[in-house]
């Protein structure tokens, strides 16, 4: 029962932990606000589903103990941290080459087309290389999980943070793929893809520019 006990304190923690971070706006919301509004509900639903299974990827080396390696090397950090801005400052160069979109015959319908494996692969990809996920799962997972927790329930507490992102984004973009939704921001759709362009390069480059 003691042992019980410790273990729903450290979920309720990283949970409340996972809650907070999620409502603030990162990568991860403004990908999926791309998605719904460009491509649709579909495309934007495979993302959710790729930015959650993207967690699995800090989940699994921060459990192996890879995580404490990579905390403590700058040049494996590093690394990732640049690999994690290049991919965002390219992704915002995209939005902001884009001419914007447009319905047909008043549909939910975009002219752009996306496969199912891409929009699930830049969600993966934006959430398995933000270093902001690293370092969320890394202090998490060192300062509330115990060493002595067991290596099935540490897997337990991934699984939760997988699914709740994915629920969660899923949610996100039933709401941002609406059609009043989706026919207010085709209206400013140049524009909306520029400011999504310049947010990912700054956030880009903000990532670049911190320090572990």
């Amino acid at each position: 029962m003691f042992e019980y006990s410790i273990y729903m304190n450290e979920f309720l923690i990283i949970a409340g932990a996972l809650f907070l971070a999620l409502l603030a706006p990162g990568p991860d919301f403004a990908m999926i606000l791309k998605q719904s509004i460009t491509y649709g509900k579909r495309a934007s639903i495979f993302s959710s589903i790729g930015i959650g299974l993207g967690i699995s990827v800090h989940v699994i080396y921060t459990i192996l103990g890879i995580g404490l390696i990579i905390s403590k090397s700058i040049i494996l950090f590093n690394i990732i941290k640049y690999m994690g801005a290049a991919y965002l400052i390219y992704i915002g160069y995209k939005s902001l080459k884009s001419s914007g979109m447009k319905l047909q015959n008043e549909t939910l319908e975009s002219q752009e087309k996306i496969s199912d494996m891409k929009s699930f692969t830049i969600g993966f990809l934006c959430n398995a290389l933000n270093p902001k996920a690293t370092l969320f799962f890394l202090s998490i997972f060192t300062v509330v999980v115990s060493i002595d927790t067991p290596i099935y329930v540490q897997t337990l507490y991934g699984v939760f943070c997988i699914f709740a992102t994915m629920f969660w984004f899923v949610g996100t973009s039933l709401i941002l793929s609406q059609q009043r939704v989706r026919s207010f921001f085709n209206t400013f759709g140049k524009w909306f893809d520029r400011t999504v362009g310049v947010i990912l390069i700054s956030l880009g480059i903000k990532v670049a520019l911190s320090k572990g």
